[in-house]
């Protein structure tokens, strides 16, 4: 039975919105799933993978204006929600990141939360007190980031190798679409699968004055400006810096971001291409690492940190703005791509920590959490390498996502064994989630806890300073063979799960690499799935 048929039963009477309200709100109620009883297609290819499941499972037309729900594949014989409701417990006396004046407030303006990539909100998340769950289709296209106006409303990239990629303005309470504008879609270079593309728009960053900067599959980096005011929102692009002529042939642009003084920072992700964009002519200044850059990069006041598939740089701004390689460092690499990454390296954006450090994960064998020291010069007697602590077992651990960082605490999730269209029809990936502790003295780190059972199989976690908690989208076991999706709070202190609220079941509530959001309200958090976009929100 199709959720729209269920929806139908329930109140035949109503409007179709109030009938997806009613809907909704039994949805909150424990034990209340909403069942459809197709299996979703086996993909036999990458390509067919991303037709199949990047449209939804099942292939639907695109909705427009009112939200329509992702729909639910499968029974489940887990509950609806276990744990109990949080109690906030702050953690304080952790250095915030500083604010870029030419970004979006910190927390609004990027997949990574602000110019460190922290992944951590200094406002509230949801606590768990009767969160109900809601979605929007999106016609088959994954939000990777998801960024919020001074409005408040949600502006968002949705990627699709099949349907197209589009910037989407979402109402923050209904998830209904307010207004779209294509993306440049082209399929990814040879070598490079549909499903592990990170280029073409999956990062962008939301500016100051509430534009969307996108790097796109061909070579631009547009600006798109929010139009029409309250009564008729749209989109108009106002900037395209066309740097092609600093790419190697056929290079793509995973990201580019803006430094303290507003210069744009670009990469190319086959040669490792370094630029910089002067916003007023147009014009940029180049280098190139011959290395690949799959993700995004961060950025400090007093440099870029970049990872490449080879080794972690601070690099600066030279003469005449062409940038310059400050200090180098490799990691340790097992030269293999693991299940769950998308290439032989490590799979995350750099995070900037206070105190002067920077941290990675390697490519090692098991993975360990790298801990850099950020100066330009050490100081007689330093290493550039603070620590290197594994993480997960061997021969089950990888991560492609970046790490959350609040002081000196480090937090990174298990990605091993998760691939597109195999991990589904109850297959599962590894589990874990760890937290490394950079030591007071700066002699050392630590594995300070490790959850051994919950399984992220490919979210970007978040963390919450004012709640303490750790939030994350789980697949866990069902003996009735479903794919149940949850979201899922862990306690920041001690790694234990505090509670989970199942999101739906099927391959569609697959969030396949998107970034969690807290949004503005202080009680919301959304992700993007294969399906559309998903939300959780306290009831009160």
């Amino acid at each position: 039975m199709t959720t729209a048929t269920t929806a139908r039963r329930c109140a035949p009477s109503l409007s179709p919105a109030l009938r997806w309200r009613s809907l909704r709100r039994k949805a909150a109620l424990p034990g209340f799933v909403i069942r459809r009883l197709t299996s979703p297609a086996r993909p036999s290819s990458h390509l067919a993978a991303a037709a199949a499941l990047f449209a939804g499972v099942t292939v639907l037309p695109a909705p427009a204006g009112a939200a329509t729900p992702i729909p639910r594949s499968g029974a489940t014989w887990l509950p609806a929600f276990q744990g109990s409701a949080a109690k906030p417990r702050p953690i304080r006396r952790v250095p915030l990141p500083p604010r870029n004046r030419f970004m979006a407030r910190n927390g609004n303006s990027n997949v990574h939360n602000d110019t460190w990539m922290t992944d951590a909100y200094s406002r509230r998340g949801p606590l768990g007190r009767s969160p109900n769950v809601f979605s929007a289709r999106l016609g088959g296209r994954v939000c990777i980031t998801l960024t919020f106006d001074r409005r408040g409303r949600i502006v968002a990239s949705c990627i699709s190798p099949v349907t197209g990629s589009r910037l989407f303005m979402l109402d923050p309470n209904s998830l209904d679409s307010l207004a779209e504008y294509p993306i440049p879609n082209l399929p990814p270079p040879p070598g490079i699968p549909a499903t592990t593309n990170t280029t073409g728009g999956a990062y962008f960053y939301l500016d100051n004055h509430d534009r969307a900067v996108i790097a796109t599959a061909t070579g631009h980096i547009w600006v798109v400006k929010e139009t029409g005011g309250r009564s008729n929102p749209g989109f108009k692009r106002v900037r395209d810096y066309d740097v092609r002529r600093y790419l190697a042939r056929d290079e793509r642009l995973p990201s580019a971001l803006p430094d303290f003084r507003g210069r744009i920072w670009f990469v190319g992700r086959q040669n490792g291409t370094v630029g910089v964009l002067n916003r007023r002519t147009g014009r940029a200044r180049r280098i190139r690492l011959r290395e690949e850059i799959e993700n995004s990069f961060a950025i400090a006041r007093e440099g870029v940190y970049i990872a490449t598939d080879k080794a972690m740089y601070r690099i600066n701004r030279g003469r005449r703005d062409k940038p310059r390689v400050t200090w180098r460092a490799r990691y340790k690499n097992s030269r293999v791509s693991k299940p769950g990454q998308f290439n032989a390296g490590t799979g995350t954006t750099p995070t900037v920590m206070g105190r002067g450090y920077v941290t990675i994960t390697d490519n090692a064998d098991p993975m360990n959490v790298v801990v850099f020291r950020r100066r330009a010069r050490l100081r007689r007697g330093q290493r550039r390498k603070v620590c290197q602590v594994p993480v997960f077992h061997k021969g089950a651990s990888a991560t492609e996502n970046s790490l959350i960082v609040a002081g000196r605490a480090i937090i990174v999730e298990n990605n091993y064994g998760y691939v597109l269209g195999q991990t589904a029809n109850g297959k599962l990936s590894e589990p874990g989630l760890a937290r490394v502790d950079v030591r007071r003295n700066g002699r050392g780190c630590r594995l300070r806890w490790w959850n051994r059972t919950e399984r992220a199989p490919s979210v970007v976690p978040k963390a919450s300073l004012a709640t303490g908690l750790v939030y994350t989208f789980t697949k866990d076991p069902d003996p009735g063979s479903a794919d149940s999706w949850f979201w899922t709070a862990l306690s920041f202190r001690s790694g234990k799960t505090v509670w989970k609220r199942l999101a739906g079941t099927g391959g569609s509530y697959n969030n396949h690499y998107a970034g969690i959001a807290l949004g503005p309200d202080r009680r919301t958090a959304y992700l993007g799935g294969i399906g559309g976009i998903m939300a959780l929100r306290d009831a009160r």
